[in-house]
Parts: C-alpha cells; structure tokens; sequence
C-alpha cells in the first residue's frame, strides 16, 4: 500500500483525516489514521471506499503495480 500516495492526494483535495473517518463511519479520527499510518490495513471494501470518496482508483491508492487483468482469451 502506498501510504505517502494516499495522504498526499487527501491532502490535495483539502480533505482532512477527520472527513475521512465520518465519511468511513469511523466513531474516531484513529480508525481513519491508522489507515494512513499503516498500522491498519484496510478491508477491500473500506479501500474501495476510500477511493470512492478521494475519487481515485483503487489500484493507485492501494497498489504499486497495477493488479493483473484474467484474460479468457485462448
């Protein structure tokens, strides 16, 4: 997970980790900031989530490669 990302482009926004965790519905601010400070990572669907609120996808938040597309072409 690319952390630095993900505060960054929250940042840019002028979203503030607060914002996050109501929008999350975290009951505190630590739920979000754990998050952000890597000592928690999310579930799929609180990831994908974030990425809906920072408009972004989750693959460019959440992934340093992009993930693998199956393909059933054979």
């Amino acid at each position: 997970m690319t952390l630095h990302k993900l505060r960054e482009i929250r940042l840019s926004q002028g979203r503030s980790q607060t914002f996050m965790a109501k929008k999350l519905g975290y009951k505190s601010v630590s739920g979000y900031a754990n998050i952000e400070m890597g000592r928690t990572k999310p579930s799929l669907v609180i990831a994908k989530n974030i990425s809906e609120i920072l408009q972004v996808d989750v693959n460019e938040l959440f992934f340093e490669q992009k993930l693998h597309v199956k393909s059933n072409i054979l």
